[in-house]
């Protein structure tokens, strides 16, 4: 696909390889983007890239695909409902389950 920029470059990652929500919270202004309605968001955003790992960009609007409602009042909302559908939907490479499950908390 050709992208609006460079998924790594500075438009994309501020100069340095930054991956999913990460790059999601740049486009975001806490104090003035909310509520934040996810048609506006995706209709503004779409089309520009996402890096989930290392091998792997996709659209804003292909992460919003399985996102679960109209609006967040605030960020954390946003932060909670994007996270659980990169998740669910394999757009999430880190599992807390499976990952470190012998290392103890201190």
């Amino acid at each position: 696909m050709d992208w609006p920029h460079d998924p790594d470059g500075e438009q994309g990652s501020e100069g340095m390889r930054k991956y999913g929500q990460a790059i999601l919270a740049k486009k975001i202004d806490e104090s003035e983007d909310f509520p934040l309605a996810i048609d506006e968001f995706v209709a503004e955003h779409g089309e520009e890239p996402i890096r989930i790992n290392h091998e792997r960009v996709v659209s804003v609007a292909e992460l919003f695909e399985n996102v679960d409602g109209e609006e967040f009042e605030d960020f954390p909302a946003f932060h909670t409902a994007v996270g659980s559908a990169m998740r669910e939907h394999g757009f999430w490479d880190y599992d807390p389950e499976a990952e470190n499950h012998d290392r103890q908390r201190a």
